[in-house]
């Protein structure tokens, strides 16, 4: 499955340069000159979150990561994970890396998802650190709190999907 989904990307990175060319040579080349310059600038930043969170899964603690997030903690676990993705700061390698370890240490997948979810959702570092300065603060509220069942709801599919 993973084969034909990047092979799937690969087909729709090469339309989109075929269309660039015929644009012009200068947007072709534009294109390939900043496509190139995000793969040397994130490349390091995902092997260190790849690294990284072998050494994470590692260092967490089993005994207490099963109790709190595994696949028998419910919907205490979802809620866990919940806040945790809320409060979690950083960007996608810290937040990713963090899921991905506790996944490895016996996290269960909906907890996993809630968390994730949550994290991308409404981490708290980045409403008062960057939406909170740019829009409105009665806005951010509103999306933040509107977004509050959004990680229930996956976590929920997650559970009745059962494990991907």
């Amino acid at each position: 499955m993973s084969l034909a989904i990047s092979l799937l990307l690969w087909i729709v990175v090469g339309i989109l340069m075929v269309i660039a060319g015929m644009r012009s040579r200068g947007v072709l080349t534009e294109g390939l000159r900043h496509g190139g310059g995000e793969v040397l600038r994130l490349l390091p930043r995902i092997c260190v979150g790849v690294v990284g969170s072998g050494f994470i899964a590692e260092a967490m603690p089993k005994a207490l990561i099963v109790p709190w997030i595994g696949p028998q903690s419910g919907l205490t676990g979802v809620l866990v994970s919940i806040v945790a993705g809320a409060l979690t700061p950083g960007g996608p390698v810290v937040g990713f890396a963090i899921a991905a370890a506790a996944l490895k240490s016996g996290g269960g997948a909906p907890q996993v998802i809630a968390y994730s979810t949550a994290w991308a959702l409404y981490a708290i570092h980045r409403l008062v650190l960057w939406e909170v300065p740019m829009m409105p603060a009665r806005l951010v509220w509103l999306r933040a709190s509107v977004s509050i069942p959004l990680p229930f709801i996956a976590a929920g599919l997650a559970m009745a999907l059962g494990k991907p």
